[in-house]
């Protein structure tokens, strides 16, 4: 068979094992080993052990549990709930407050945890009953609460930029930086359309009654920085010792597992249940996604033995739209891909082949890689399988219906839109950071 062909059989059987319901990790091992054995004979096995202890040996996929560890015990020592009183205190006068804290919080969230499901979950049970209660419409509290949550795979330390490194062979450190002021950027744009659309649509967001925010002057001051400040020493002391040259990606994470540790004992949460409830959750989605490695790595080894990169690459290079024609057609893939297949499942099958054709169009890696990851966080957002809308919708109370959620994320989905457009029309964006600070 042509290679064209092979490329056809091989994405037909892995999307159709996918999409009815089977584990992706199983899919992809299956489908490498199906094909290799069929056009390769034994000689694959001996590709695959190659590609498993290569995979056991990366060094830097040790900063996925590690990073992990750190986020569930950022969610379990109180830090959540102590920063959305604060926030709460601080916003809630004014329309929309409670929204506009929510977004705030699930940024500052995300950088000490890099998890969407713990972030979304943690901060949705504590914001959507606030702005539920105060007569919030009922899409933009879910839509705020759904938005806030996805940053947490953008904003480093983020998982996703730990796995999309090693990958693409560029630098975790440099996507990092890279990643920190689109991410940044997409906090404000959810903030604004908050505050203009409470604004004309002051219905949709009342402030807080003013008995509930009359707290002294200097309680909100203690709160604050009791809230935020402990937070913040342990985003410093993990993305700074990168940023900095101090610690390489690894050696940061383990710093963040203690200072995380450390935190939950200064708020007195630090027993033995919560370190066994860490390590399981840890081991739980650590094994998850080296599963998913495991299969990527066979799969994409068949792929290239049997000539699919090419096929890929001359066909997207071949496209007559130009380099940036090129690019919109990629990211619309992305858009469509990832209304199926969760980002793990993108980052591992899709970016091997899309990061030579960037390469090839003269794209900076760095650029074109966090390019990639702000459209992933769209994959969140959009029907049919919307992580963030089935996350939210476990934890919503009756009278909150999908169909609620499916339109308070609409407007954020044109935000990600934007925010893609801003970062093309501005590469600066996303490449000052990496360019100044590391050579």
């Amino acid at each position: 068979m042509t290679p064209e062909i092979l490329v056809l059989l091989m994405f037909g059987c892995l999307f159709a094992g996918i999409f009815l319901g089977y584990p992706t990790a199983f899919v992809l091992g299956g489908v490498a080993m199906i094909f290799g054995f069929v056009n390769m004979g034994p000689d694959i096995f001996g590709l695959f052990i190659t590609r498993l202890f290569g995979l056991m040996k990366n060094y830097t996929l040790l900063a996925v549990p590690l990073f992990l560890f750190m986020g569930v015990f950022m969610e379990k020592s109180g830090v959540a709930r102590r920063l959305f009183h604060a926030m709460h205190l601080l916003w809630g006068g004014m329309r929309g407050g409670l929204g506009i804290s929510t977004i705030a919080i699930s940024a500052l969230f995300a950088a000490a945890t890099g998890v969407v499901g713990a972030s979304e979950v943690t901060i949705g049970l504590m914001a959507l009953p606030a702005m539920l209660s105060r007569d919030y419409d009922k899409s933009l509290a879910c839509g705020s609460v759904c938005a806030g949550g996805t940053l947490g795979i953008l904003i480093p330390p983020s998982i996703m930029i730990v796995i999309y490194g090693p990958i693409a062979r560029i630098s975790v450190g440099k996507l990092f930086l890279g990643a920190l002021v689109p991410g940044i950027l997409l906090s404000l744009l959810y903030m604004l359309y908050i505050a203009v659309r409470c604004y004309f649509r002051p219905q949709d967001g009342p402030p807080m009654p003013r008995e509930e925010r009359d707290v002294p002057l200097r309680k909100k001051l203690l709160l604050l920085v009791t809230s935020v400040f402990p937070p913040g020493l342990l985003i410093f002391a993990v993305l700074g010792s990168i940023f900095f040259g101090v610690a390489a990606v690894t050696e940061a994470a383990a710093v963040g597992v203690i200072a995380s540790m450390l935190l939950a004992a200064c708020y007195g949460r630090l027993d033995f249940p919560t370190v066994r409830d860490a390590c399981t959750q840890t081991l739980t989605i650590t094994s998850m996604i080296l599963m998913i490695a495991i299969g990527a790595s066979f799969f994409s080894s068949v792929f290239v033995a049997l000539g699919g990169d090419e096929v890929i690459s001359s066909l997207f290079l071949n496209l007559p739209f130009g380099k940036w024609g090129i690019l919109l057609t990629i990211m619309g893939l992305l858009v469509i891909v990832g209304m199926f297949i969760d980002w793990m499942g993108i980052v591992f099958i899709i970016v091997p082949l899309i990061t030579p054709i960037g390469a090839e169009l003269g794209f900076d890696p760095v650029w074109f890689a966090v390019m990639v990851m702000v459209n992933l966080q769209i994959s969140f957002l959009t029907p049919p399988f919307a992580y963030s809308i089935f996350y939210l919708k476990g934890i919503t109370p009756p009278e909150v219906q999908t169909t609620d959620i499916y339109r308070g994320v609409l407007p954020f989905v044109g935000m990600q839109v934007l925010a893609l457009a801003l970062c093309v029309i501005f590469p600066i964006l996303i490449t000052w950071l990496p360019g100044h600070l590391i050579k």
